[in-house]
């Protein structure tokens, strides 16, 4: 013959089945998120913020840059703005260094 659980068997198993549909409900909702994450990004890749319209990229001191044909809007994606600083600054010391190198060797 059966025997019926306990109250407290029966509330740890409820706790586990709880803890079950809540893993369950969170990694469906990370699925969607991403999901959604991922139309969004086909729906605006290299398409101007401002205007809508489809943008080329091109090159800007050694940085790949997006621009718009449409409004002419140019849009840097992270770190590229500290990259092209970075390229002045070198750019700078180069010709500091070039200049120092012709007063000294000529």
């Amino acid at each position: 013959m059966l025997e019926k659980p306990s109250e407290k068997e029966q509330e740890y198993f409820v706790r586990q089945e709880v803890e079950r549909l809540k893993a369950l409900r969170e990694e469906h909702r990370k699925r969607i998120a991403e999901r959604q994450r991922q139309e969004l990004k086909e729906l605006h890749w290299m398409h101007c913020p401002k205007c809508g319209q489809e943008m080329t990229t091109t090159e800007l001191e050694a940085v790949e840059i997006d621009v718009c044909a449409d409004c002419g809007g140019i849009y840097l994606d992270v770190g590229e703005l500290d990259k092209i600083i970075e390229e002045k600054r070198r750019g700078r010391l180069a010709k500091a260094l070039a200049f120092a190198r012709r007063l000294w060797f000529t």
